[in-house]
């Protein structure tokens, strides 16, 4: 299981850093995935990081946030700076499959809450 922390109230322009703990031998081989959910909107991939370190950020958080994993200590961080509103969001983070984010069945845990402040 993974069980995403770090998050809070900070004003725009702030910055976060969350991060998403894992358990099992099998973490490092896995890409994880940082999702979010707006009130209101469906939940949507904000980055996501192979087993070997590559990543993908979805554009409007592009130069903003970094993806990056610590192996050793079976982590996934997610920095986030220069935040806006629009990032209001329950963040979550999950191994990343194609079609996770349409699977009725997939398990997402609680998440964090990140609130930004205009």
């Amino acid at each position: 299981q993974l069980q995403a922390s770090g998050g809070g109230l900070v004003q725009a322009g702030g910055s976060l850093r969350l991060s998403c703990a894992a358990s099992g031998s099998t973490f490092s081989i896995k890409p994880i995935g940082w999702y979010r959910q707006a009130p209101g909107q469906q939940r949507e991939l904000v980055a996501r990081i192979s087993s070997g370190g590559s990543t993908y950020y979805t554009d409007s958080v592009k130069g903003r946030f970094t993806i990056s994993r610590d192996n050793a200590k079976n982590t996934v961080s997610l920095q986030m700076n220069s935040l806006k509103p629009e990032d209001t969001a329950v963040y979550y983070c999950n191994v990343w499959r194609m079609g996770l984010v349409s699977d009725p069945r997939a398990y997402w845990g609680q998440g964090t809450l990140v609130t930004v402040s205009s």
